[in-house]
């Protein structure tokens, strides 16, 4: 994902990454449903539907992929925050 480069992020109190644009959103969708399996599910601490969520986003339905987030959590901001991502092992 793209982010701010250090010499601008110091000097202000936006957010790092910059996120995808609808394109490379899509494209990272289709991506990460080739993942044969699900450590995602496993490992999501708020119990996020991912691959439902993932599914959405590779057809552009954005709108209904913030609602998937959204269905059983009241602050789904906080999920980004949580996410162990960095942790898991994926196996394409």
């Amino acid at each position: 994902m793209p982010q701010q480069s250090p010499e601008e992020r110091v000097r202000n109190f936006k957010e790092v990454p910059l996120g995808y644009t609808e394109e490379q959103a899509t494209e990272e969708a289709n991506r990460s449903l080739k993942c044969k399996k699900s450590p995602c599910m496993k490992g999501c601490p708020v119990e996020v539907d991912i691959p439902s969520f993932i599914e959405l986003v590779s057809k552009n339905k954005f709108c209904e992929a913030a609602k998937k987030i959204k269905e059983n959590k009241t602050l789904p901001a906080i999920c980004g925050r949580v996410c162990p991502q960095e942790e898991q092992l994926m196996t394409i």
